[in-house]
């Protein structure tokens, strides 16, 4: 295509409804980031940030909740085959073990993994209430993996005086079902809400179908989310626990096939629970503390024509304490806070040490100043320290200029300090964690019934960790330069229609000069969407320009879907989503095989 940059605008055109804000009338002036920790508004906080609420991700109706991170800008996925493969994020550019995932402020990365990432492909919206994505390096925020950004995902949660019950079935292609209950109750005090999902689905080819693999992959998943909510007077308790099961059919490792994989009799299953306990105090003046006690693990095991290949456990053990102002009669909020972040395998364990001070200035009514500074002493390590520095101006009543710097830190994984192989007999020494610096300029344009938002960004990360086949271990080898430019609106049109996209441009390098690899320069992401009282229609279209593999080029491909919602009466409302309307054969991964055409139709039901 002789005009990629063109294509990517007018293909994000057709905009996303879930880009920027909540909805076209959100004012991000009203939007609070909860993952910027101050308890900022979107507009304050100096900080590139997409908040996608329950609402959004109804209207998306896509059951796994990559679908709807992957819509933000300067936010890039790679799954291997749908249903269930292994799913990597990356926001600008950080790999996705340098991306921090919390659920309710828990760490949820698999410390048993390599590089300690988190899988997003078995997350399903239905437990999810918000999603916040931090872009940019919030190490000095959220401690070490938060190199490239942060990915805040807050799970069902009751409301008081709320008593509510619902439930939605669906069925579609591939023989897949899916269906849940959840129930809501509580008094002024007390509150309760849970919820569980099951979903089962014969699937199709992991290993792409056009290379000639037609054995189907299923994938069958069992979800569970509760939380409680007690108010004491001085004392607030919240409790959660967020539970999943699934199991996933995938193809075999094959030297000679396009990829390295083809059509085999591969299994894996995954249990996850995190769990969380808050005491928080309050009072009449300005002060607050909160306690956290926070609990996450994953088991898997693989099996290969059913016979066991390998298992692999590991559990993080956070607590946290947090000292709180803010609205003081002097324009300054505070928070200071301690953390030990304890991380465990079978056989291996460590723990890191933190503490970190974060302070809000507004000098003047329409500038916001944000700095911060914390201290991470690993056991094996020692300590580092990251810092950071905002600003946010209300140049006009319509205009927010903003400029964020940042550095982000990774402390290596328990698989990296302790793996060695291939005639080494030891562990490599001098083992460094990752280091990265950036920063990003924007502005936010936001009017009744539209918003436009607009950012350049530069990342760079040194001592990158790699596995070196001369040393038989990993050691500090590679360095990562990105920059970029990330855009995202609404707007309300006339005739019911509202218009909402992303794009990013996105240059990524080694410190070589060569490409990085699964990075798309262009990317895009948008909808259309029609509503009205009780129906509402919506296209949507991705777009993500060709990349770089391992295995060689990865083509430019843009699906389009189609969602569709109709409200029955108060308590049933109908919904059906097609996804791939031009049935497009394309790859995010060589080798690995996407849906072609195909839907699900379904109901929800309301009391």
């Amino acid at each position: 295509m002789k005009h990629p940059l063109l294509f990517c605008v007018a293909a994000a055109a057709v905009a996303p409804s879930y880009a920027y804000a909540a909805s076209t009338n959100d004012d991000p002036d009203t939007i609070v980031v909860y993952g910027n920790r101050l308890l900022l508004s979107q507009a304050q906080a100096g900080t590139a940030a997409t908040v996608i609420t329950r609402e959004d991700l109804e209207r998306q109706g896509a059951p796994f909740a990559l679908d709807a991170i992957t819509t933000a800008p300067g936010v890039t996925l790679n799954q291997t085959g749908g249903l269930g493969g292994a799913t990597s994020i990356r926001i600008r550019g950080a790999a996705s073990d340098q991306t921090l995932v919390l659920i309710d402020g828990v760490p949820v990365g698999d410390t048993s993994a390599p590089g300690g990432g988190f899988d997003f492909a078995r997350l399903d919206t239905d437990q999810i209430e918000r999603l916040e994505i931090l872009r940019g390096p919030q190490s000095t925020l959220w401690g070490s993996e938060a190199i490239g950004g942060v990915v805040s995902i807050t799970t069902r949660q009751p409301q008081a005086d709320d008593h509510r019950y619902a439930a939605f079935a669906e069925a579609g292609s591939f023989d897949s079902y899916r269906g849940g209950l959840r129930a809501t109750f509580g008094d002024e005090k007390t509150n309760f809400s849970m919820g569980a999902t099951a979903s089962a689905s014969d699937g199709f080819s992991k290993a792409d179908e056009a290379a000639g693999n037609v054995e189907d992959d299923g994938y069958r998943s069992h979800s569970l989310n509760a939380n409680l909510r007690t108010d004491l007077g001085p004392v607030l308790l919240d409790g959660g626990v967020y539970l999943q099961s699934a199991e996933t059919e995938f193809d075999s490792f094959d030297f000679a096939a396009p990829g390295f994989v083809a059509d085999g009799d591969e299994r894996a299953e995954s249990d996850e629970l995190n769990a969380h306990l808050s005491v928080s105090t309050r009072s009449e003046g300005s002060i607050s503390q909160r306690v956290l006690l926070g609990y996450s693990q994953i088991e898997r095991s693989n099996f290969a024509d059913e016979v066991p290949a390998f298992d692999a456990e590991g559990q993080r053990n956070i607590v946290r304490y947090e000292l709180r102002g803010e609205d003081f009669p002097a324009p300054v909020s505070f928070l200071i806070g301690a953390e030990r972040d304890g991380r465990e395998t079978l056989d291996d364990d460590t723990s890191i040490t933190s503490g970190f001070g974060l302070i809000a200035w507004t000098p003047i009514e329409a500038l916001t100043v944000t700095s911060g500074t914390r201290i991470d002493d690993h056991e094996e390590f020692g300590s580092e320290t990251t810092s950071r520095i905002s600003a946010s101006w209300e140049a006009t009543p319509t205009l927010t200029l903003r400029a964020n710097w940042g550095q982000g830190l990774k402390a290596p994984s328990l698989f990296q300090q302790t793996f060695f192989c291939c005639g080494a007999t030891e562990v490599p020494p001098d083992l460094q964690p990752e280091r990265s610096e950036g920063f990003d300029l924007g502005a936010l344009y936001y009017r009744e019934g539209a918003s436009f938002e607009v950012g350049y960004f530069e990342l760079n990360t040194d001592d990158l960790i790699d596995f070196s086949f001369t040393l038989g271990g990993y050691e500090n080898i590679a360095r990562a330069e990105t920059r970029g430019i990330e855009a995202a609106w609404t707007f309300s049109l006339p005739m019911n229609l509202n218009l909402r996209g992303s794009y990013t441009w996105l240059e990524a390098e080694d410190g070589a000069g060569n490409q990085l690899v699964r990075l798309p320069e262009h990317s895009a992401d948008g909808s259309l969407t029609y509503e009205r009282e009780n129906f509402s229609l919506g296209l949507m279209a991705r777009h993500n320009g060709s990349e770089e593999d391992s295995a060689g080029t990865v083509d430019a491909w843009t699906r389009l879907d189609a969602v569709a919602t109709w409200r029955v009466s108060d308590r049933v409302e109908a919904y059906a989503r097609a996804e791939n309307l031009t049935d497009t054969e394309y790859q995010q991964v060589i080798g690995y095989g996407t849906p072609g055409l195909s839907g699900t139709v379904g109901l929800r039901l309301r009391r």
